[in-house]
């Protein structure tokens, strides 16, 4: 049986940007960390891609070694990057690449999948076992965050493109993470930077619901939250820490795998919080693997979880359950499609 300490370890999703493993994150999955996001620098996902001094230096057998080393410390692991349908591919020119929007619009679903599988295929044998793809937010007004990386205004389109690109992914051996739920088609500013919030009705958010039934429906195994406050749903939280949206997801939607928190250092998130607090908030709510920034601080952030259960602040069974739920899906990976190879 796991303590603690090891399952505040389990929880969180460190992001580093390089291909190389900080002392403080080789601490921290020695001391049960199970995942790790393999991200980028601000300017590159401001850019929406990659920078080409990182294209030109990154090798399969940077990512193979990295993975190597994170599974001799952890064991079983999710290694994940952002690899999105007509938005960021963190893995460039190493895998095959991905089609552009209008491309993925004349494709049928059957291709889609193939093309999806051929990349995860890829992915996995490189060691990366979950993508933080695809986007399923239909944006119809403002949102500045996610310009340049979402399937379109037609809720429709969105759903078929998204479910295929799902399907593709699972069966090439790569856990999916869809986001950002309940969806954004209209936000005021950047959540990364701002107290954003997203103005509208639950009647304005229903097509973008439908989006995340499609997907949950292709079998989806892990969704994200979101990061900014959506009053419709909750006029309180943030959806990465709201107790309600977590509730929809579950029950509302039937959504029976892994729960995901967008990036819990986002303002929007925080809302003057500290880091520790937030998290505990969002276990609180729901929420099984926490996306933050890896540094020095994971120690601490480990250890303030670890104190709220001893405070009685955060359920002993809460934490156990998320611990647990990254420890399965790290151990139960989606099994790679007969004829494609690990």
């Amino acid at each position: 049986m796991s303590t603690i300490i090891e399952d505040a370890h389990a929880v969180l999703l460190p992001a580093i940007a390089d291909l190389e493993l900080p002392d403080a994150l080789k601490q921290f999955l020695d001391r049960g960390g199970r995942s790790i996001l393999l991200g980028e620098t601000r300017g590159e996902y401001v850019a929406r891609r990659m920078a080409p001094e990182r294209i030109q230096a990154e090798s399969r057998d940077h990512f193979i070694e990295l993975a190597e080393q994170v599974r001799r410390r952890a064991g079983p692991s999710l290694i994940a990057v952002d690899q999105e349908p007509a938005g960021i591919q963190r893995l460039h020119s190493l895998v095959p690449s991905l089609a552009d929007l209008a491309e993925l619009q004349q494709m049928s679903d059957s291709a889609i999948e193939t093309s999806c599988r051929e990349i995860a295929s890829a992915a996995r044998s490189m060691g990366v076992t979950m993508f933080l793809a695809p986007i399923l937010d239909v944006v119809t007004g403002r949102n500045p965050w996610l310009a340049g990386r979402t399937l379109g205004a037609d809720h429709r389109e969105v759903a078929r493109i998204a479910a295929a690109s799902v399907r593709g992914f699972q069966t090439g051996g790569v856990i999916a993470v869809a986001k950002h739920f309940p969806g954004h088609p209209d936000i005021d500013c950047d959540p990364a930077v701002a107290e954003a919030t997203v103005p509208l009705s639950m009647a304005q958010l229903e097509p973008g619901l439908a989006v995340f039934r499609s997907v949950i429906a292709a079998r989806v195994h892990a969704v994200m939250l979101g990061p900014a406050l959506v009053p419709a749903v909750d006029p309180k939280e943030p959806s990465s820490t709201s107790r309600t949206t977590a509730r929809m997801l579950r029950k509302g939607l039937g959504f029976r795998g892994l729960v995901v928190s967008d990036d819990l250092d986002a303002k929007a998130t925080l809302r003057g919080r500290p880091l520790a607090e937030t998290a505990v908030a969002s276990l609180k709510a729901g929420a099984d693997l926490l996306l933050v920034a890896a540094g020095d601080h994971l120690e601490a952030l480990c250890g303030a979880i670890a104190q709220a259960v001893a405070d009685g602040r955060l359920d002993r069974e809460r934490l156990s359950a998320a611990a647990d739920r990254v420890r399965a899906a790290a151990r139960d990976l989606p099994p790679m499609k007969k004829g494609i190879e690990t």
